[in-house]
């Protein structure tokens, strides 16, 4: 074989390898601009963790979508329960980026672990109110007859938000009352009015609201010396801090502000 041969056989396999090779590089290298899809795939699907009280739940699962079609490839996974729970399951090691308090007694506790990023911003407010079964099998027409003989009242536990808020109406308006059950979220209290479990319960007005016609109001005086502030915080161990603050600005922002609002929360 003449070496002029073997100099085309060399060629031809050193640039059949030149492709071969080429198609094996990493996706972001090459002539590809920085946004174009080869960029987009290095990043994968993200996973946003928000835990939220839950007196937020209906507001945040639209947000949480609005949050995602502005996003495409995250996911928000919303967690929510009595903040006070939250905060234990945060300061014992529980992953997220994002958590939203009913309360800012629950939001200190998490500052003082030194678990946030940044100073956490109040967005919303929220206030107490009467609620019973639509039929209103116990007749309770006022705060007084909460405290009737054999009436089923349901109550936040004093360690949640909602149930500290309680005890500071109890206080302000003179009664001690005594439910059936303390509850450890609000949308438990609501969930066993709803279902005929009690004949009374104490939640949130933003609650009885997304409740509709499954339950009646009765005024509680004094709930305006009980508001509770909302605040929320960027967690310090969130795996994508921009994307946080990003959910954060959402809701303190106009959009998430108007959503609050049509939800029955008061403003910051």
């Amino acid at each position: 074989m003449t070496r002029r041969v073997k100099a085309l056989r060399v060629a031809a396999i050193a640039a059949v390898l030149g492709t071969v090779l080429a198609g094996c590089g990493s996706p972001t290298s090459g002539g590809g601009d920085a946004g174009g899809p080869a960029a987009a795939s290095s990043d994968g699907d993200r996973t946003l963790t928000v835990y939220a009280a839950a007196s937020l739940a209906d507001t945040f699962d639209q947000l949480g979508k609005d949050f995602e079609e502005a996003h495409p490839g995250t996911t928000v996974a919303l967690n929510y329960g009595g903040s006070s729970g939250l905060v234990q399951q945060l300061t014992e090691g529980a992953p997220a980026d994002v958590f939203a308090s009913a309360d800012q007694k629950n939001m200190t506790k998490l500052t003082d672990a030194q678990l946030n990023d940044g100073e956490p911003t109040i967005f919303a407010t929220n206030t107490l109110t009467i609620v019973v079964p639509a039929d209103n099998p116990a007749d309770i027409t006022s705060f007084e007859d909460l405290r009737k003989g054999g009436v089923k009242l349901v109550t936040c536990a004093s360690e949640v938000p909602c149930g500290s808020a309680t005890q500071t109406v109890e206080k302000v308006n003179g009664v001690t009352l005594e439910p059936v059950s303390e509850e450890g979220s609000v949308t438990d209290v609501l969930g066993k009015v709803t279902s005929g479990q009690a004949d009374a319960g104490i939640v949130y007005v933003t609650d009885a609201k997304s409740a509709g016609d499954k339950v009646t109001t009765v005024g509680l005086p004094k709930a305006d010396q009980a508001i509770n502030k909302y605040p929320i915080v960027t967690l310090k161990d969130a795996k994508n801090t921009e994307l946080a603050a990003e959910f954060e600005k959402l809701v303190t922002g106009p959009q998430g502000q108007e959503g609050l609002k049509k939800a029955g929360f008061g403003a910051p």
